[in-house]
């Protein structure tokens, strides 16, 4: 029986190297002078710190750009919206970069599959959604589907097989 699954998955190097490249920049531009703006990264977790709100806001710009044009989808960051003060007058703000389909997201996509009438059947194992379905066609017709209704997540489909 043909399947496929429906994942969220991103490139930890391809994150690793827009950091790298965000700080670089940082590091050289002019309005970045003298001051302590930087991203940190710990695995799956993003930290801008800067001298002042401002800062940090262009940092993140720079950080979204490059994430962008490494093939990042910035869909995936959860970024935090509040600013914490550090010391003084530094500050910081923390970005969470989402792998694997959250449960919420399965359940309407179940539900999108379930709702279609097409012949595919929808099954949550762990973060990823596996669709089922008696013909290639019908799991074709389930991807267009579920890209036009899902819009706000990076999804990606895998693992197809006849």
């Amino acid at each position: 029986m043909p399947s496929f699954d429906i994942v969220s998955e991103v490139d930890k190097t391809e994150v690793k190297n827009a950091v790298e490249q965000t700080n670089k920049e940082v590091g050289t531009r002019f309005d970045f002078k003298g001051s302590d703006a930087r991203v940190e990264q710990s695995e799956l977790v993003l930290t801008v710190h800067a001298d002042n709100e401002f800062q940090v806001e262009q940092v993140q710009v720079i950080l979204n750009t490059k994430l962008t044009k490494r093939g990042v989808d910035i869909k995936c960051l959860d970024i935090s919206d509040t600013i914490n003060k550090v010391s003084g007058n530094k500050v910081k703000r923390s970005c969470t970069v989402k792998i694997g389909v959250e449960m919420e997201l399965a359940k309407k996509i179940v539900k999108v599959v379930k709702d279609s009438k097409l012949k595919a059947q929808a099954s949550i194992q762990g973060d990823v959604v596996r669709i089922t379905g008696g013909k290639r066609d019908d799991l074709q017709a389930v991807i267009q589907l579920v890209r036009s209704s899902i819009t706000d997540f990076p999804l990606q489909y895998q693992n197809f097989r006849d």
